[in-house]
């Protein structure tokens, strides 16, 4: 799963797999289609929506130099009735 990064849990994922709604982390350069492709394809499940927002990176300061980090892309990605994601694990950083 190239586009694919991992999946979050924050209090706001947790709450939305009750609606059969799954958060990823994804590529910035991925597009609605392939990620929708990859998951169909990857989970064998069916998706009726995606919401995408981008996120900024964060300001990082390395001693007198002011950097950021990437920005990223996090997908909401709605299932039909009836399918389901298995359990995923939580990242460990």
């Amino acid at each position: 799963m190239d586009g694919i990064q991992y999946a979050v849990f924050t209090d706001k994922s947790i709450r939305l797999l009750g609606k059969n709604q799954y958060t990823f982390n994804v590529e910035s350069g991925s597009t609605r289609t392939e990620i929708k492709h990859w998951v169909e394809l990857f989970f064998g499940v069916k998706v009726i929506a995606m919401n995408s927002h981008r996120l900024p990176g964060k300001g990082r300061r390395m001693r007198p130099i002011m950097g950021h980090t990437m920005h990223y892309r996090r997908m909401i990605i709605t299932l039909q009735p009836g399918y389901s994601i298995p359990p995923l694990r939580k990242k460990r950083t």
